[in-house]
């Protein structure tokens, strides 16, 4: 049973075998990080390298949150994979901008936007072999 004033809800979708959605809605914070990321680790361990983050229904997200999705970009990037954020709110959106993490992490407004990145990377990374 979660003690946090505010839930966080995550509904996890696989697009493609490796391609994975993470929808999540409430609060991502200190109360809630730890079940995000518990989320996030069970899609690597399933093999999942490309993790779009739905964060259209999160009106608030603290230090915690971001370092998160800082942290999962740093796994996935060693796959090779990748992390985007799709849709955050104004609020968030402030965050990620603020801190700079919006310049690493790709910010999309929908889930065919970054699936457009990702298979570009994958095509450009396919030449290079």
């Amino acid at each position: 049973m979660s003690t946090a004033r505010n839930p966080l809800s995550v509904e996890v979708s696989v697009v493609r075998e490796d391609i994975v959605l993470v929808t999540v809605e409430g609060h991502l914070d200190l109360d809630t990080a730890t079940e995000f990321q518990a989320h996030l680790a069970n899609q690597f361990h399933h093999g999942r390298r490309h993790f779009l983050l739905d964060l259209s229904d999160v009106p608030f997200m603290d230090s915690s949150g971001m370092n998160i999705i800082l942290r999962v970009y740093q796994q996935a990037r060693e796959l090779p994979g990748s992390v985007h954020v799709i849709a955050p709110t104004p609020a968030v959106r402030r965050v990620l901008d603020l801190t700079g993490v919006s310049l690493t992490v790709p910010v999309s407004d929908k889930v065919d936007d970054a699936l457009a990145l990702i298979d570009r990377g994958q095509h450009l990374a396919e030449q290079e072999v």
